[in-house]
């Protein structure tokens, strides 16, 4: 029997990049967005594949609409196996440049959306007493970076939040699990779309990897849920390390080059960000899962290859600890 899957944010990215693989799994793919553009398109790709895909748009941020998402899904396929939240939005910026109701739209979609479909997912399986739900996090939920205060608090709570329910899960002795999969820097479109107002285009902080390697360790994640969290690259792992060692130098560290690494040298982009309203309303409109970065992307992960071989996970270990010596030197220098 075919595995029924919910995967937010599914029009671009890394939901995208998820959606088909599980496409090609043969699963029933509940797409939920906001742009129509991007969730026909994706349909289009996961019944290519193999897969049957249910286009359902919907504001993760209101929980009235993910909640109707849920009812559709289970009425269509049937009881959902593994809810994947991977909604977000953001703004790039200095804090004191974001205005209250900014802060408040990314805190409503990037943490409070991972709320949202969490319950509704518990609200189904917590009864049948089985199910996973995979919250698609960020290395910057660990590490913090400037320009990006409104994202990095909303994927700091999504930890916080998971790791209280998680007890709570084991309290009763439930086999629904919950888990977190930490990526790193990731090729998508937002940097194309996102409300900016840096002085030149905004990208992700090198290195980067292809839309392909979050969707593997999501998978994985949902795969092998008993496991609290996974770590996605190797620069994921070597920042949380350095973060829990050398915090302070860190910092300073950041507050010296994360403004310019987070900036091409081209013009931000013009036009409608999707803060508040999709960008993708019409089938034209597709960005699909890859952002403008393929030339400096890279499509595969050494550690996340390692981490999903138990045998490897000590090899894995030791080497991301040399990645945080290295990351730790970088920063004393």
């Amino acid at each position: 029997m075919s595995p029924t899957v919910v995967i937010t944010g599914a029009s671009a990215g890394i939901g995208r990049a998820t959606a088909r693989l599980y496409g090609r799994r043969g699963a029933n793919v509940v797409l939920v967005a906001r742009g129509e553009g991007g969730l026909r398109a994706a349909a289009d790709e996961v019944a290519a594949l193999g897969g049957r895909p249910l286009v359902q748009p919907a504001d993760v941020a209101d929980p009235a609409q993910v909640e109707a998402v849920a009812e559709v899904a289970e009425k269509e396929f049937g009881p959902i196996d593994v809810w994947i939240n991977c909604a977000f939005s953001t703004v790039f910026a200095p804090f004191e440049e974001i205005t209250a109701e900014e802060f408040k739209r990314v805190t409503e979609v990037t943490y409070l959306g991972f709320v949202n479909g969490t319950r509704s997912a518990l609200k189904r399986m917590l009864p049948r007493d089985r199910g996973t739900i995979v919250q698609v996090g960020s290395a910057l939920g660990e590490r913090s970076i400037p320009l990006q205060s409104a994202y990095c608090g909303a994927k700091h709570a999504i930890n916080g939040f998971t790791s209280s329910l998680r007890t709570e899960l084991l309290h009763r002795g439930s086999n629904v699990h919950v888990t977190v999969a930490q990526m790193p820097a990731v090729n998508t479109p937002q940097f194309d779309w996102v409300r900016t107002r840096l002085s030149k285009h905004p990208m992700p902080v090198p290195p980067i990897y292809q839309p392909e390697v979050a969707a593997r360790g999501v998978a994985y994640a949902a795969d092998h849920p008993r496991r609290k969290q996974y770590y996605v690259g190797a620069t994921t792992l070597a920042t949380v390390w350095a973060n829990r060692f050398v915090p302070a130098l860190l910092d300073r560290y950041l507050a010296r080059t994360g403004f310019d690494s987070q900036q091409t040298d081209r013009i931000p982009p013009a036009g409608q960000d999707n803060l508040f309203e999709p960008v993708d309303r019409e089938r034209a409109a597709d960005h699909g899962a890859h952002g403008a970065f393929d030339d400096s992307s890279h499509a595969r992960s050494w550690q996340a290859t390692l981490a999903r071989h138990p045998a490897a996970t000590a090899v894995g270990a030791g080497v991301a600890a040399l990645g945080a010596v290295g990351t730790i030197r970088r920063l004393a220098s």
